[in-house]
């Protein structure tokens, strides 16, 4: 059985990334590519959804990116979206900010969609206050401006991970490229820009042509974003995480796994199950006898213990968290009933901690 791929807190991970790039630490990491490390002027790009092992597979597709300095680093756990996004931002490993999930308890049973700062009872953000769920500065207090879409600019989970910074937003990817332009000509020593275009793809269609079309078009954006830089200035690109392609393999709960689990939280790729009263050990053994054969499966002590969420847990995250974890291995995604929407017939996912997940480029030009 394979070994899960676990993140790199404090070395060759995204979470270490800005404290690289804003100076907070001296000398540069060995991993930060060569053309960030002096520049004076950085543009900090996160092309969301895009891991390592796809960018290599496609790199006929993207040969911008392909040519640009650099290679692998690991994303945090689980690899989703709001918890490497806060990552990146903050600076820190999901235990010390807090946002461990896409799905996160709540309290008294309710999980909120962190992206959508939903609970099932609607808008979360009176009953779970963004900059109380997550109250770490974001790079370090430095308040630079972030190029990312305008429709994000007012939801509860850019409070939380942007929460300070001076918005810049954009509808179309060539305002994007407007946008960091000007502020570069400003004279701006950093600026975070953010593309959620490939994610969306990947999750819509799966790792097919459409994937390919818009590692090209991305791939173009990288090579406009380039084309811009004054002289002294450096691109370097990140992702959040990589992607699986799951296509229709979704797993439902085996019955006596189910019959142990109050209600689920986290994500298809890396689900928290929340055992009834009295049941955790029970569940613990039940899941590792029923999935352990296609999910590495852990109880919530082992994953602190084994640093999954990268060490000691800021007070009050713990119960945010289930009791037992199912990291899938295998191309699938476990079945959460309470889980609606789009979100539900994605083709293809992530959360896990394979290396197609785990696995993002950091590349400088």
């Amino acid at each position: 059985m394979p070994e899960p791929v676990l993140p790199d807190y404090g070395g060759a991970c995204i979470d270490s990334l800005a404290p690289a790039l804003l100076r907070w630490r001296r000398p540069a990491p060995a991993w930060l590519p060569e053309p960030a490390r002096d520049a004076r002027q950085i543009v900090l790009l996160v092309l969301d959804g895009l891991g390592w092992e796809q960018l290599e597979r496609w790199a006929a597709a993207a040969p911008v990116m392909a040519g640009m300095t650099g290679g692998p680093i690991t994303s945090v756990a689980p690899t989703t979206t709001a918890a490497a996004l806060t990552s990146i931002s903050t600076g820190r490993p999901p235990a010390e900010h807090g946002v461990v999930g896409y799905r996160v308890h709540v309290g008294e049973g309710r999980v909120m969609n962190v992206l959508q700062w939903r609970t099932a009872e609607g808008d979360a953000r009176e009953a779970v206050p963004p900059t109380a769920f997550q109250p770490l500065a974001v790079f370090d207090g430095a308040a630079p401006p972030v190029v990312t879409r305008a429709a994000f600019a007012a939801t509860g989970f850019t409070e939380a991970h942007l929460g300070g910074v001076r918005l810049h937003g954009w509808g179309t990817p060539s305002s994007l490229v407007v946008e960091v332009r000007a502020l570069l000509a400003a004279g701006e020593p950093f600026v975070y820009a953010y593309y959620d275009g490939i994610d969306k793809v990947a999750h819509e269609y799966g790792l097919d042509v459409h994937y390919e079309a818009e590692l090209r078009y991305a791939d173009r954006l990288v090579g406009d974003l380039l084309s811009e830089l004054p002289d002294g200035a450096a691109l370097v690109l990140t992702s959040d995480h990589g992607q699986v392609d799951v296509g229709e393999r979704i797993v439902p709960l085996a019955p006596e796994v189910a019959a142990d689990t109050a209600f689920v939280s986290g994500e298809g790729r890396f689900r928290w199950l929340h055992a009834v009263p009295g049941a955790a050990d029970r569940l613990a053994a039940a899941a590792a006898e029923a999935h352990g054969n296609v999910a590495w499966v852990r109880s919530r002590d082992q994953v602190l213990e084994e640093g999954w969420l990268g060490g000691r847990l800021r007070p009050g995250v713990v119960e945010r968290l289930g009791d037992v974890a199912l990291a899938a291995r295998e191309p699938i995604s476990f079945l959460d009933p309470a889980d609606h929407g789009w979100r539900a017939v994605l083709r293809s996912r992530h959360g896990s901690v394979t290396a197609a997940e785990m696995l993002v480029p950091l590349l400088a030009g």
